[in-house]
């Protein structure tokens, strides 16, 4: 399938997006906390993809880490253009008031709680930490696959995951664990880890 993919093959990359995109989308959701972007970071990671195709080995296993390592890639330009926007917004003068529509809102969904907490949480980790916890824990894949994925020796994933595991566990909000969770092979809403 890599040969076919790497020559344009419509068919295969079919294919490739429908063996995977549930796995890009549980990976990008947990990097963005949030359904229409992760949407997007599929969207945006497939069309990379499919740019990117020509660089794919013609040996090797699953494309699943080189999907997750263009997802986290995408997943992270898209937070820094939200920013970028939010900053200029902050710049232009404010107009009238905005009315509040929170109160409007109702049937507040668990997982967004709790979501919220873990992505305050995550979200102190440095930047490497969070791309090997995310890819390791959330996204389930082996030291050597999320090596792959972020092009750095296996070595480095692992001391990676154990800081990012001792801060989150020393933190408090979340607990501690030493096991390695596997992610993305549950029901389709699966339990946010």
């Amino acid at each position: 399938m890599r040969a076919r993919i790497r020559l344009g093959d419509q068919a295969a990359f079919s294919q490739l997006f429908d063996e995977y995109a549930k796995a890009v989308y549980n990976h990008a959701f947990r990097l963005t906390a949030n359904w229409p972007e992760a949407e997007d970071v599929v969207a945006l990671t497939f069309l990379e993809a499919w740019r990117l195709r020509g660089r794919i080995d013609a040996e090797g296993g699953s494309l699943r880490p080189w999907l997750l390592g263009i997802a986290t890639n995408v997943a992270r330009n898209t937070r820094r253009a939200a920013r970028r926007h939010d900053d200029a917004l902050a710049r232009m003068p404010r107009g009238g008031s905005v009315p509040d529509f929170a109160d409007e809102v109702v049937g507040r969904i668990d997982d967004a709680e709790r979501l919220s907490a873990i992505k305050q949480a995550y979200g102190r980790l440095r930047k490497q930490e969070q791309d090997v916890f995310a890819l390791c824990v959330w996204a389930g894949l082996d030291y050597a696959e999320a090596a792959e994925a972020l092009g750095v020796p296996v070595g480095t994933v692992r001391s990676r995951l154990s800081r990012a595991r001792k801060k989150l566990a020393g933190s408090g909000e979340l607990p501690a664990t030493t096991r390695q969770v596997t992610g993305d092979r549950g029901p389709a809403k699966e339990e946010i880890r």
